[in-house]
């Protein structure tokens, strides 16, 4: 806990040792995740996260992790936690072909499955 001017106030005596380990991990990732936010979707149990500046547009991130599992669905036909295990490298591959440097590349479905298929015949 945080007391005026800075200081950290001493762990209450029915704290065990874990729960300030904990808060401390919490308050040092707070501080490094000053200038960003985190934007997650869920689907089926499975989650996709984005870590983007604080100034973008959430509903683009949203709309972005959307088309993502859109094009991996198609990609791998009806997508699941294994297929993304067992094959990372598609998807960053998938990863690559949607997004630059961050930022969002790519939003046709159609043009990313087209480049997929044809990467896909060079292997």
């Amino acid at each position: 806990m945080e007391q005026p001017g800075g200081r950290q106030a001493p762990a209450p005596a029915w704290e065990s040792g874990r729960a300030s380990r904990r808060r401390r991990i919490v308050r040092e990732a707070k501080g490094w995740f000053r200038n960003f936010k985190i934007i997650y979707r869920r689907y089926a149990g499975l989650y996709f996260c984005i870590c983007v500046d604080v100034n973008d547009n959430n509903l683009a991130y949203l709309e972005a992790i959307h088309n993502f599992v859109e094009v991996l669905n198609e990609y791998f036909h009806n997508v699941c936690e294994l297929d993304l295990v067992f094959n990372f490298y598609k998807v960053y591959t998938v990863v690559d072909e949607m997004f630059l440097a961050g930022e969002i590349r790519e939003t046709s479905q159609t043009k990313v499955l087209k480049q997929l298929l044809m990467l896909q015949s060079l292997e």
